[in-house]
């Protein structure tokens, strides 16, 4: 058990370490593009920070452990919207336009339903997968079609050569720690009599760091876009991209079917309840962040 432990551990940390480079590089990538903040994080930086769970969706539907891959994706989608949210407006004034918060959070809901859909049988197919990464892949198109480019991200020190390499680095561990995660997080579950789903939520509360800790470092520099673009993306990025690709790669089975998408449906009421507070206080108050902390206790009664 003490062995399974640490291949977690040692995924997980992986993980978190190779995501934090892909976004940094990615970061700089896109300053060269001169796209705007809120493009970025909901685009660039999302698709980057969610690296982990691609890796890790892809390692779980080749080793069958779709109750994992699953798990994974509903604590780490349920942990950046309440957590995120909540930590980011105790850390500063949050204050985001309405309609972004219309549109992109409008994105992220129906991202999740088409997830919750997915899975009412209990196993998402390879043209299931297919079809969610290429509604995914439309929705970005709609983005880039509607960009105004005109707010830019800052200036980084990292030269284009430099991003390039944090990029090729960064996916390659996530690689390495999405093998590490999966393998280490079935037998650590068998060992001590875990259901898989809940140690996928716990690895998708270890996974979303590289969100959080990217969008608490955008706020305080007073880039609130690339802060909630980041958190919003990446949850729209997970349920459609991150689950797709793996079902369109093995196809995904859940066990407890009932149980699984009980939370997946808590995971969209309280997105629902985030997005409510974030377009009705501006900026959000003490009370608004706590009410995003404490939405989150409940993934774990219900997993």
């Amino acid at each position: 058990m003490f062995a399974s432990l640490l291949t977690l551990l040692a995924g997980v940390t992986t993980l978190v370490y190779g995501g934090d480079r892909v976004v940094d590089g990615a970061s700089e990538l896109a300053r060269h593009a001169g796209i705007s903040t809120f493009f970025v994080g909901v685009t660039v930086v999302s698709v980057g920070s969610s690296v982990p769970e691609i890796a890790t969706s892809m390692y779980a539907a080749a080793y069958g452990s779709g109750d994992l891959v699953v798990g994974h994706i509903v604590g780490s989608a349920t942990s950046q919207i309440t957590l995120g949210v909540g930590i980011l407006s105790l850390a500063a004034p949050l204050s985001v336009a309405r309609e972004k918060t219309r549109v992109y959070g409008g994105g992220m809901l129906a991202a999740m339903a088409v997830m919750a859909v997915a899975l009412q049988s209990g196993t998402i197919t390879r043209v299931q997968g297919a079809l969610m990464v290429l509604a995914y892949l439309g929705f970005l198109a709609v983005l880039a079609e509607h960009e105004d480019y005109a707010e830019h991200v800052a200036e980084s020190e990292l030269t284009l050569q430099r991003a390039t390499g944090y990029v090729l680095l960064g996916v390659a561990l996530v690689v390495v720690g999405g093998h590490l995660l999966v393998t280490g997080g079935q037998r650590l579950a068998v060992a001590v009599g875990v259901p898989s789903y809940l140690v996928g939520l716990v690895t998708g509360l270890g996974t979303t760091a590289p969100e959080i800790a990217v969008a608490l470092v955008a706020v305080r520099r007073d880039r609130t876009g690339i802060a909630v673009g980041t958190l919003l993306g990446s949850n729209i990025t997970d349920p459609l991209f991150s689950l797709g690709v793996g079902a369109a790669l093995a196809g995904v089975h859940v066990t407890g079917v009932d149980a699984v998408l009980t939370s997946v449906g808590y995971m969209i009421v309280a997105s629902a309840l985030v997005l409510a507070v974030v377009y009705t206080r501006r900026p959000v108050g003490r009370a608004g962040s706590l009410a995003c902390l404490v939405l989150y206790v409940p993934t774990f009664l219900l997993g």
